[in-house]
């Protein structure tokens, strides 16, 4: 029998310490089936030491795997299970570097503020580690996610609780947006006519060049945005949103994604916090300058380096940060328990994870008194912020959505070969002076241009022309698929959607479209189409690019299931392998807290479960393996046993969690393989292992509770210790003792 191999991820906080509950299991149950699992580590930790083993020790070092898994990802064997991952920010790669130099590895420090050429090199080496490191590399195909129909059954037959009601006297919640000198405003795209190298560049007013970019390689049919944020708007925009909020009495909440957009949300962020802060930060300007005090990281990053005064001089800045907050509206908290506003750290507070809860908690966010108060959701850029806008109005006309009959909205996401805006990373800069930023092709001919003012945020997009013909391909199958309507979410008066639209136009008609229902709207449209068929129960297809993508797969699983964790996500790539990704990691520090201050982890591994169910048909269809087959039918009637008696993770201490979770799905996987007939040698070895499992549930429920209520150590963070990490994970010597032994 040829052998198959599933990659499993290894990534970060609590999906990591879950891995070491489930990964024995599947490797015992698949022992003998043809199916092997490999694991690859892209944590942060991970990919901070593969790019940088320079003075490490042999045994320190590991292979770069997620440039492996890249080259694995653009092949047909590829079947690769992708857990939550973080996307780095300064801060948080800042607290790895620590935990590593503190374990003993030589990593040099991020140069925050670089003083030469050679800390400006070694910051470039670090932004490959920084933010949407790892899913541009390893998503070489679109998205197609959706709630896994025992997920959606489950969720409407027992709704979760977590939704508030709107306040039948009208609500003063909103979104707050830009009216012009966004991205949305200024965005302009083009579709390549022909390959070419091209080169981004800077022209100050006198018409000296200097180049940003050189040598980007573009191909034939491909289409390139450029578009700007001009920062004067943008602070002005600011200046009248805390304006607003304070005159209204709600809180002030910005909503960006600094992870993923690594660049320019940051940037973004920190003149939010410089705004804000506006009179504390000028009057001490040249000091905190000197300190070297960064508002792109966030208040936290000026407090923190306030330690470096003398005892005096920050008290005084303190107490004139303190007295900002008389003439202010109060702030969004992360934890008012804390002091941790919305503007701490640039990753507390991320968008496609935050404006779900706004919905689902009634137009509100926590305020300082740990209460839940009525909020101004700013969302700077007109790109996306009209459709939460829309949703918001909805739910001020209609009151709460109710999970027990709500539709679904599943999305079939352009994602494909670094689509969007996710890949501008390294093609977004700010601007230095007055004058011109634009894209050159190697004949000298301008193709991009735009006008730009000191401080500027510019970033150019690319989108290939091949992902968008397998995107519009991929909507046609799951519309004839699920029999559901399909909206391409696409504004005409976008430059770079004007531009798919007549991709997407030309490749529809490629396609067979007969009896189906495929419509094209302005995401706002969309939004309001959407919502009018959930409140009536019925199913839609958001087809959308990337970062919507993002966003909605968020925001209609947290409504519909309470968590986007639960969601099915399938990218089948371009050149014929899977990319099985396994839900949200947004709540997942939060997790890991818990689990080391009370010894519980209320992450649910569903997502992984389900996850495992195509992977396992992706290689039964591949390569005719028959007990593939099984394993992944009886993967799916045990998920649905799962789901209906209730053994998800509770969030309370001494109750379930995803210890005994695991255990629980590992009984009803036994039971449903001891079941079927269709593999006499699988029924008599699961018999077996089932009935062990049945007879010993009591004992290995009551040993996996008996190790929780007490803080417990994994030996780090960002790098547990592999040991400690398992022992805490695999607590039941009677559950190892079965396990063990298959």
């Amino acid at each position: 029998m040829a052998t198959s191999k599933i990659i499993w991820t290894h990534t970060d906080e609590a999906p990591a310490l879950a891995t070491k509950a489930w990964l024995p299991i599947l490797k015992a149950f698949l022992k003998g089936s043809g199916i092997e699992i490999e694991t690859a580590d892209i944590s942060l930790v991970g990919r901070v030491i593969a790019n940088f083993p320079d003075k490490l020790k042999n045994e320190q070092k590991i292979p770069d795997f997620l440039s492996q898994l890249g080259e694995l990802a653009q092949t047909p064997e590829a079947n690769i299970i992708k857990l939550p991952n973080i996307s780095a920010s300064i801060p948080q790669l800042q607290a790895a570097i620590k935990e590593l130099r503190e374990k003993g590895y030589d990593i040099p420090e991020y140069p925050e503020e670089p003083r030469d050429e050679a800390e400006k090199a070694l910051q470039q080496r670090f932004s490959v580690v920084l933010g949407s490191a790892v899913n541009p590399v390893l998503r070489e195909g679109n998205s197609d996610r959706r709630p896994a129909a025992s997920v959606k059954k489950f969720a409407q037959k027992h709704p979760h609780k977590m939704m508030k009601p709107w306040p039948d006297s009208g609500s003063k919640c909103r979104v707050g947006h830009m009216k012009g000198g966004d991205f949305y405003g200024s965005e302009k795209s083009t579709t390549m006519k022909k390959a070419c190298e091209v080169k981004i560049e800077f022209a100050d007013h006198t018409g000296k060049t200097k180049v940003l970019k050189e040598k980007l390689s573009l191909l034939e049919g491909e289409v390139i945005d450029a578009a700007v944020m001009n920062v004067s708007a943008l602070r002005k925009f600011f200046a009248e949103q805390i304006e607003a909020a304070k005159k209204d009495g709600v809180l002030f909440s910005l909503h960006l994604k600094a992870t993923m957009m690594k660049v320019s949300d940051p940037i973004m962020f920190g003149h939010c916090v410089s705004v804000f802060y506006r009179d504390a930060l000028e009057k001490h300007a040249d000091t905190l300058n000197e300190i070297g005090a960064n508002v792109n990281n966030g208040l936290a990053d000026v407090l923190e380096k306030l330690n470096r005064l003398p005892a005096d001089k920050k008290a005084e800045i303190e107490a004139d940060i303190a007295a900002v907050y008389e003439t202010r509206p109060d702030l969004a908290m992360v934890d008012s328990r804390k002091e941790i506003t919305n503007l701490h750290v640039p990753n507390n507070v991320i968008i496609d994870a935050s404006m779900p809860n706004v919905v689902r908690d009634g137009g509100k966010m926590w305020n300082k008194d740990d209460e839940l108060q009525e909020c101004i959701a700013v969302v700077p850029d007109r790109s996306y912020a009209t459709m939460y806008q829309e949703i918001i109005e909805d739910c001020k006309k209609h009151g709460q959505f109710d999970p027990a009959t709500m539709g679904n909205v599943s999305n079939v996401g352009l994602m494909a070969k670094k689509a969007e805006e996710y890949g501008s990373h390294d093609k977004t800069f700010v601007a230095p002076d007055d004058g011109t930023i634009r894209v050159v092709d190697d004949t000298g001919a301008v193709l991009l241009e735009q006008t730009v003012e000191p401080g500027d945020i510019f970033r150019m997009c690319q989108t290939k022309d091949v992902a968008i013909r397998d995107w519009v391909k991929l909507t046609v199958r799951r519309a004839r698929a699920s029999g559901s309507p399909a909206v391409f979410w696409l504004d005409e008066n976008r430059g770079h959607d004007a531009e798919i639209l007549k991709k997407v136009n030309t490749y529809l008609p490629e396609q067979d479209t007969s009896g189906l229902d495929i419509q094209i709207m302005k995401p706002q449209d969309a939004m309001k189409f959407s919502l009018e068929r959930v409140r009536r129960g019925e199913n839609t297809i958001a087809a959308t690019g990337n970062v919507l993508r993002d966003y909605l797969t968020d925001l209609f699983p947290i409504l519909e299931l309470g968590t986007s964790a639960r969601m099915l996500s399938i990218v089948p790539l371009l050149k014929g392998g899977g990319l099985f990704e396994t839900g949200a990691g947004g709540s997942a520090p939060k997790h890991v807290q818990q689990m080391l201050k009370e010894g519980h982890l209320r992450w649910d591994s569903l997502g992984e479960y389900c996850a495992l169910v195509p992977s396992l048909e992706l290689i039964a269809e591949q390569t005719g393996n028959e007990t593939a087959a099984i394993f992944a039918e009886t993967l799916d009637q045990a998920v649905a046993k799962y789901l209906e008696n209730g053994r998800l993770p509770s969030r309370k201490v001494n109750e379930i969690d995803n210890r005994g979770s695991t255990f629980y799905l590992t009984l009803y996987w036994a039971q449903a393989l001891a079941a079927q007939d269709k593999n006499p040698s699988l029924k008599s070895r699961f018999t077996e292992i089932a009935e062990e499992l049945g007879a010993n549930e009591a004992k290995i429920a009551d040993e996996l509770l008996a190790a929780q209520g007490a803080s417990v150590d994994v030996g780090g963070y960002y790098l547990p210790d592999p040991v400690q990490a398992e022992k805490v994970m695999r607590p039941s010597a009677s559950f190892n003792a079965i396990i063990d032994a298959i």
